[in-house]
């Protein structure tokens, strides 16, 4: 899936063709590991904490969320957030160590569920931005993607189809991998276990993932720029309507989706471009791995912004999060407050019950 090689992306070499001497395409400086590590560290936590949150609200209080599509797609990308930051571990554990099992098992399997679970999150960002788009365009109907069913099926078919895709692409590197390593690469790329028959299976992986990418930013874009145009129009026709003010709403919530979406996504993927183009060229490779492991890092960052997007889309997990904060503090006083209101209402009542009466005796 996407960057499958190592910690960086570097130049595919193979050792047979360059000599274990120092040249330009294993002199990698690896001193900035350091950085990474402590980078990767803190994005676990703060990932794992604002995730974990956002699970335990979504499902261990369903009974006061509303079941939507969108509710549907927050949920489960949350859920890849979640495994992405416990993919992180293996990746600093790589930086740390030095020792060949440790980068046998990112290769084989580390790296595998980081860049899942990131096209995941990818996909189902896809998703919620369609679900707002069509809910703009049709905002008295609904469409079937907008549906609780559909949206089910969409989610399960997106897991199945990146589970299948990673699983055979571990059990093809694990069956077709003939080299044995004494050391760890000094350029921590996984492509030294590539076997010749292997890697026409990752170029068409990674080709797709690009593709992938690719549809959703356009999607994105065009979704964005149909919503502002939307309001543009709109808000030439009727400047002070109250329907503007939803659709800036809308148009708002959009730019914060795509401004994330292209922050932590785009610069990778521009990196990966630009490696396809510059395929196997050696002065490259130390350019190539600082930009690979900075993008990486980055694309990684989502895991910290996608609770914002939580936050903005869902209406009703933001009244969850005012609930839980403040039920212990808001609660009695609001019953006094009814309970004191009502013995008003009782009172003004029999006031009037009495007047009336009066006035009726009188």
């Amino acid at each position: 899936m996407g960057d499958l090689r190592g910690v960086g992306v570097t130049p595919s070499f193979n050792q047979s063709s360059v000599s274990n001497s120092s040249t330009p395409c294993e002199q990698v400086d690896t001193s900035g590991h350091v950085f990474f590590m402590v980078i990767y560290s803190l994005m676990f936590l703060v990932g794992l904490i604002l995730n974990g949150f956002t699970l335990k609200v979504y499902f261990c209080r369903p009974q006061q969320l509303t079941t939507s599509s969108m509710t549907i797609y927050l949920k489960n990308l949350a859920a890849a957030d979640f495994l992405t930051s416990l993919s992180l571990p293996n990746r600093i554990m790589t930086y740390a160590s030095s020792s060949v099992p440790i980068f046998h098992i990112f290769c084989n399997f580390g790296a595998s569920a980081f860049f899942m679970n990131m096209y995941a999150s990818i996909l189902f960002m896809g998703y919620i931005a369609a679900n707002r788009y069509l809910k703009i365009v049709h905002p008295l109907g609904t469409h079937i993607l907008q549906k609780v069913r559909p949206a089910h099926i969409i989610s399960t078919v997106t897991w199945v189809f990146l589970l299948t895709t990673v699983s055979t692409f571990t059990i093809l590197l694990f069956l077709t991998q003939s080299k044995e390593l004494t050391s760890v690469p000094n350029t921590r790329d996984c492509e030294d276990l590539y076997s010749d028959q292997f890697s026409l299976f990752y170029k068409i992986t990674h080709f797709g993932c690009v593709a992938i990418f690719l549809f959703i930013l356009v999607s994105l874009v065009f979704f964005y720029y149909s919503t502002s145009r939307r309001l543009s129009l709109a808000q030439q026709r009727q400047p002070a309507s109250s329907s503007n003010k939803k659709l800036a709403k809308s148009c708002r919530k959009m730019l914060v989706l795509v401004s994330v979406f292209c922050v932590c996504f785009v610069p990778y993927h521009l990196v990966r471009l630009s490696y396809v183009f510059l395929w196997g060229q050696c002065s490259h490779s130390r350019t190539f791995f600082y930009m690979s492991e900075l993008t990486i890092m980055v694309s990684a960052l989502n895991v910290c912004l996608d609770p914002l997007i939580y936050f903005i889309f869902c209406k009703t997990f933001r009244a969850q999060l005012g609930s839980r904060k403040f039920f212990r503090t808001t609660q009695v006083p609001l019953n006094e407050g009814n309970n004191e209101r009502g013995s008003n209402k009782q009172e003004t009542s029999g006031n009037k019950i009495n007047s009336n009466t009066t006035t009726g005796i009188l």
